[in-house]
């Protein structure tokens, strides 16, 4: 079945909720530490957030007749270039940075992209919400 392209709005009030759900559990995190669970649940829910950025970011090209992307660095460099994000560099390396994680082999990359995503990710992902409301006037 072919997955029906949703408009930019519909695609930005998901992603908010996302980076909400995010943000409550980053706080939870804090609160209460963040053992392996916790860090699994905030990689996987960082995952979504991030396509749901970027699945936002191709509605809104898709609304200005831009043709599809190839992918989400291209979907990146593109959105920098139209000031849709401001750490251009931040964003292609949250993107290597899920490349690079497998929860199937051993290591503590988990730790260190848990780490991230509190420290620098959130922020490059709320950034994106101020531009992008005000780009869609919400």
């Amino acid at each position: 079945m072919k997955k029906v392209a949703l408009d930019c709005e519909n695609c930005f009030t998901e992603f908010i909720n996302l980076l909400n759900d995010l943000r409550d559990l980053i706080q939870e995190g804090k609160r209460h530490g963040m053992n392996d669970d916790t860090r699994s649940r905030l990689v996987r829910l960082f995952e979504k957030t991030h396509d749901a950025a970027l699945e936002t970011i191709a509605a809104y090209f898709r609304k200005q007749g831009k043709a599809p992307f190839s992918g989400s660095r291209d979907a990146t460099v593109e959105a920098f270039h139209a000031d849709l994000i401001d750490d251009g560099q931040g964003w292609l390396d949250m993107i290597i940075c899920r490349i690079k994680y497998n929860p199937l082999y051993p290591g503590d990359y988990l730790g260190s992209l848990a780490e991230n995503i509190v420290n620098k990710y959130i922020h490059f992902l709320e950034d994106f919400e101020r531009t992008m409301g005000k780009n869609l006037d919400l």
